[in-house]
């Protein structure tokens, strides 16, 4: 009799155990969340070039091997009409802290009125970032008007 009880008594634990491994299997993952909030507005007074139309903010840190690349991709932008800010963390972390700048490289496009109109986290294509800033400065100039986008 004793046997047969614990024989019982093993059974309702497996089916317990295996009951609770399969609710475990069963879950859904959880939705990946963007982790880092990325500026929709700046204040054009604290980047240089406040009267050039448009603003590239690259906001970096001088010990990141990407940010060195994103330099070279962002540089390339300057133009009468669109001036090229490098923002390192070490230099204005007043600037990283005021817009939460939380990861880097962050590029950030901004009009005049300083909203920004495209923004990409990481280092984008050299072909990406271009368009973006083309499509941001005239409308319907790329074939692809939401990359970077907010």
């Amino acid at each position: 009799m004793d046997r047969l009880i614990i024989a019982a008594v093993l059974i309702v634990v497996a089916v317990l155990v295996a009951g609770l491994l399969q609710r475990l299997r069963d879950r859904a993952d959880a939705p990946t969340q963007s982790r880092w909030a990325v500026p929709t507005q700046l204040d054009r007074a604290d980047f240089d070039g406040r009267d050039t139309p448009w603003l590239v903010a690259l906001f970096t840190s001088e010990t990141c091997d990407s940010c060195a690349r994103a330099r070279q991709k962002t540089a390339v932008l300057a133009s009468p009409s669109v001036v090229v800010q490098d923002v390192p963390y070490q230099l204005r972390k007043d600037l990283h802290t005021r817009y939460a700048v939380e990861v880097v490289p962050m590029i950030l496009v901004a009009g005049p009125d300083g909203v920004v109109a495209a923004s990409f986290v990481g280092v984008p294509t050299a072909t990406d970032l271009w368009a973006a800033v083309a499509e941001a400065r005239a409308p319907g100039a790329s074939p692809e008007p939401d990359l970077g986008r907010p």
